[in-house]
């Protein structure tokens, strides 16, 4: 149960997991917005970074909210199609962390809006571009902090040495995310 940004009563909570080719991602949420997605930990790369014809819903999908709809249709897109993550409502966000004016707020959105489909920056350069080029330790502590991986992409954000960094969702999985992006955007 999630409280609703002025105190009011509490969301009511939906859940709906998608079966992806880097295993069953989590996603809840409610009307107002998605409040979370957990993804899940990986011990063994998925064969290849191709787009996956796999991507469904396999449970939860009945009487979805309009941004779990919207969410779970971006992140299949981001798998099947990624070409056409551009032109897909990015859903609402509805977690305190994205509600509440802070340092990590501004980074995330950040990233979000200026770090695109197959880039990668580092924490220091995204430090620069939320407005504080002495914060690269802080945002490292957004990334962490992210509740919607994947949609507001933290995989992108690597060490200034060019390695990959740490991942919420485990090494594996943010090499396989970065990899997809690359292949993906050089097909384009």
């Amino acid at each position: 149960q999630v409280n609703s940004k002025l105190g009011g009563s509490p969301c009511k909570e939906k859940h709906v997991a998608l079966l992806s080719p880097v295993g069953k991602i989590e996603i809840w949420g409610c009307e107002t917005g998605v409040h979370e997605i957990k993804l899940p930990k990986m011990s063994v790369l998925p064969a290849g970074a191709e787009p996956s014809v796999t991507c469904e819903v396999c449970d939860g999908a009945e009487e979805l909210p309009e941004p779990l709809q919207q969410c779970t249709a971006w992140l299949r897109a981001y798998f099947c199609e990624p070409a056409s993550t551009d032109t897909l409502p990015v859903p609402a966000f509805h977690h305190p962390l994205l509600q509440r004016d802070s340092f990590t707020r501004q980074v995330l959105w950040t990233l979000l809006n200026d770090v695109k489909f197959g880039e990668a920056v580092s924490y220091k350069q995204l430090a620069d571009l939320a407005g504080n080029s002495r914060a690269a330790r802080a945002v490292g502590g957004a990334m962490r902090s992210n509740p919607i991986p994947i949609i507001i992409p933290c995989h992108r954000v690597i060490r200034s040495s060019g390695d990959s960094g740490n991942y919420g969702g485990g090494q594996l999985l943010k090499e396989w995310l970065l990899s997809h992006e690359k292949l993906q955007k050089e097909k384009l």
